[in-house]
């Protein structure tokens, strides 16, 4: 029942006591009027109508800020006229709704609405609830119609150019099962495929085994890229963690425009915030982007005091590795470590999201160092300064 429902009612109980009380015949005929409203709405809602519903969303998968869609396709499957309703989406505690007209029977319409994309996050969106009133607004009823679906929305990113320092530094150096073939450097031998150059059969393995024996050769030393994001609470204010987030995305992704393996981690987990499979560098760039949409600062976190723990496996293993940690204020601590393990990368970048000026940030020696208040901004001053 409506809250014009709930008044309708008691009016009407109130006229009908007041009028057989003050034996007054037309205030009687006022409540047995409001009755017979009250009736006829239940009357009206006990037929109800034969709708089908389904929705989707295009695309599933956004940037933060960018456009989504909502399609809700519905058809009367009777044959008798269906009333309007009301359809109501509800995203991320938004409550949308979408209006439907009256349709004929066997009629269809497809009905578009906007989606909330301006945070990101991971939206599990509840099945669609249809409303049904009557004419007069006294009573409605609801039920849902299809399943839950789900929207990503991924932190906005920005261009950014990478840095070109270092690279491989040694044409027979470490190589990798992963690494691209077709370089110079022998990683192992394997079966002979169609297609391979002949040069690269090996005749002794080939006697040795009976099988037709090539030497796969791949290009060693790929430079790789590490982002460690910095989850602790501590370094940021306001709303910079979510700066910081954004500045990650666009490491992640510039690093997968360039070609290069990239891995995201954070300082809250020494094992890394998105695990690749049997623990090699990935480039499903789109599990970390859905890893990025829902990450959290605060918690038991050490920052960047726990960086040696999260990039120990890196540097254990003497990979060309170009690093980006991204954070918010640094001490004079956190800097020191910071030039403690560059020696150990091909180069380590410093990403800061501070309020303040960036002269007074910390710029620790041979470490690429850019300060700035938001997402927007450090991208200029990144790109100012490594493409000069």
């Amino acid at each position: 029942m409506t809250r014009s429902g709930v008044v309708m009612a008691g009016a009407t109980v109130g006229l009908l006591l007041a009028g057989a009380w003050a034996d007054y015949p037309e205030l009687v005929t006022l409540g047995f009027a409001g009755l017979g409203a009250l009736v006829t709405a239940v009357a009206w809602l006990f037929v109800r109508p034969q709708l089908t519903a389904g929705r989707e969303v295009r695309p599933r998968r956004v940037f933060e800020g960018s456009a989504a869609r909502g399609l809700l396709t519905a058809t009367n499957v009777g044959r008798r006229r269906s009333p309007p309703l009301l359809a109501t989406e509800t995203v991320g505690g938004h409550c949308i709704t979408v209006p439907i007209p009256a349709l004929v029977g066997g009629q269809s319409l497809q009905v578009g609405y906007p989606l909330p994309t301006e945070r990101r996050g991971r939206y599990v969106i509840p099945p669609l609830v249809l409303s049904q009133s009557d004419p007069l607004r006294l009573l409605h009823r609801r039920r849902a119609l299809g399943a839950g679906l789900v929207l990503h929305v991924y932190p906005r990113v920005h261009p950014l150019a990478m840095v070109t320092a270092g690279g491989p530094r040694d044409a027979e150096g470490p190589t990798a099962s992963s690494a691209p073939p077709g370089g110079v450097a022998f990683h192992s031998l394997r079966e002979y495929l169609l297609g391979d150059d002949w040069r690269l059969i090996h005749w002794g393995a080939t006697a040795r085994t009976g099988t037709l024996m090539a030497r796969h050769l791949v290009v060693p030393d790929e430079p790789r890229q590490l982002v460690v994001l910095d989850t602790s609470a501590a370094p940021y204010t306001a709303t910079m963690f979510e700066d910081a987030v954004r500045v990650a995305a666009s490491f992640c992704v510039a690093a997968e425009q360039a070609g290069l393996p990239a891995q995201l981690r954070t300082t809250g987990d020494a094992t890394g915030g998105v695990q690749w499979p049997d623990g090699e560098w990935g480039r499903d760039l789109s599990a970390t982007l859905e890893f990025l949409s829902v990450v959290d600062s605060g918690g038991v976190d050490r920052g960047l005091a726990a960086l040696l723990d999260t990039v120990r496996d890196v540097i254990s293993a003497d990979h060309g590795v170009a690093l980006v940690v991204v954070t918010g204020r640094v001490d004079a601590g956190q800097a020191e470590l910071l030039t403690l393990v560059r020696p150990r990368f091909l180069s380590v970048s410093l990403a800061q999201l501070v309020t303040a000026e960036p002269a007074s940030t910390a710029r620790p020696p041979g470490v690429l160092a850019v300060a700035a208040p938001t997402s927007a901004k450090f991208a200029v001053s990144w790109n100012r300064l490594v493409l000069r």
